[in-house]
């Protein structure tokens, strides 16, 4: 099962990188990695995109203590549909939505202010690895897509692993976006940022077809809940056993 869980999560990051090109292309592209030999350029380029794993792989921690809960008490399908639904109706609704509030939009500045910061500063190795720290905590839509995979993952380490593989995922095309910048138009990038709604459609989908016990493997697995967490028709998961 965790083999599934890891192969969903570089699979939705390496859809959803397409979609990283529009929102996080600026930051690749602006990285000052210009004035570096070749061989440290692509290495200052690794630790930044490995930043934003370490940043996703922390998210899928947190926000999996949150689905560990629904897990033990046999809520898990429960919470994959509430999840997909949620998704949905964001996607269908989301001009409705209010604005973003004031903490928000504070929460968004800081973060770009300690971006700046970061980028005016003397560049070290490790410069690197924070500025992609910082950009993981960047607000966005895709991220949200695979944080609520990560929540209907069940347990604290699936919900990571999840978090890490997706982060993995997003890594070739953004490689190939800071080291490639000045092939890729503006207008191109700003297509890309159109596929946001069509990923998160397909993951709705997903989290509710897994919450309906249908019996399809990896698709959707018979659960059943026990005393000790959720039991699928092939596989039991005994990480919260003692």
């Amino acid at each position: 099962m965790i083999a599934s869980y890891l192969a969903a999560g570089f699979t939705i990051g390496v859809l959803g990188s397409f979609h990283c090109v529009g929102m996080c292309g600026p930051i690749a592209l602006a990285l000052p990695v210009g004035s570096a030999g070749k061989w440290k350029r692509l290495w200052y380029i690794l630790l930044y995109n490995f930043g934003r794993a370490v940043t996703y792989t922390i998210l899928g921690a947190l926000f999996g203590i949150v689905g560990a809960q629904f897990f033990i008490g046999g809520y898990q399908q429960i919470l994959s549909v509430v999840l997909g639904v949620l998704l949905l109706a964001t996607l269908f609704f989301a001009k409705y939505l209010p604005p973003n509030s004031f903490f928000f939009n504070k929460y968004t500045s800081k973060l770009k202010q300690a971006l700046g910061t970061l980028f005016k500063s003397e560049k070290h190795f490790y410069t690197f690895f924070f500025i992609g720290i910082l950009n993981g905590f960047l607000p966005c839509g895709l991220v949200y897509m695979a944080i609520a995979g990560a929540i209907a993952a069940g347990t604290v380490w699936n919900s990571a692993l999840f978090m890490a593989a997706f982060g993995l995922g997003t890594l070739p095309i953004m490689f190939a976006v800071t080291v490639l910048g000045k092939y890729i138009s503006v207008q191109w990038r700003n297509q890309m940022r159109k596929l946001v709604p069509v990923f998160i459609g397909i993951m709705g989908v997903l989290l509710i077809l897994r919450g309906l016990n249908l019996g399809i493997l990896y698709l959707s697995p018979e659960m059943k809940a026990t005393p000790t967490g959720t039991e699928s028709c092939c596989h039991k998961d005994k990480t919260l056993k003692h």
